[in-house]
């Protein structure tokens, strides 16, 4: 049996348990939504890996249907549960960043930004502060995650490569 993370891309329909694997035998499930992440193109890899926590950090408490069941393991231990669904990792220049954001949010789309700013702050409540002080137009994004809709995700990301 493999689990739908590994098997979900490979067709176009499936059925899913409640623990989110794949039933052996069965096809892999396919979402109707999508979870893509928006890397600016010239980040060092470190930060890669940092501003794509941060941005799916906030997207189960925003859309908590994407969240998934608890793990356990066949000793009974119990681990957190994550997103039900692969996250789509992203990369283009800045201009595609800013497309990217535009489009987000003309489509109404759950968005989370990470600004070049934030690499400077230390926390959350100075994060916050450092976004709120720029108007969305001059926001300098390294990072950009979007949920919804596979079609208007997309779209959203049209001129974005895949991260290497």
């Amino acid at each position: 049996m493999r689990n739908t993370y590994e098997t979900q891309t490979e067709t176009e329909s499936g059925t899913e348990t409640e623990s989110g694997t794949a039933v052996a035998g069965s096809a892999p499930v396919r979402f109707d939504t999508k979870v893509a992440v928006l890397l600016r193109d010239d980040l060092e890899s470190w930060q890669r890996l940092n501003v794509t926590a941060f941005l799916v950090s906030g997207l189960g408490t925003a859309v908590p249907e994407v969240i998934g069941e608890p793990y356990e393991d066949a000793d009974s231990i119990a681990y957190l549960p994550m997103l039900r669904q692969p996250v789509l990792v992203f990369e283009g220049a800045k201009e595609t960043m800013a497309a990217a954001h535009a489009r987000a949010l003309s489509r109404s789309l759950t968005t989370a930004v990470f600004t070049a700013d934030l690499f400077g702050t230390g926390n959350d409540r100075d994060n916050r502060a450092a976004v709120r002080a720029v108007g969305r137009d001059a926001l300098d994004l390294v990072g950009l995650a979007v949920y919804g809709p596979r079609n208007a995700v997309d779209k959203v990301l049209k001129g974005a490569r895949m991260h290497p």
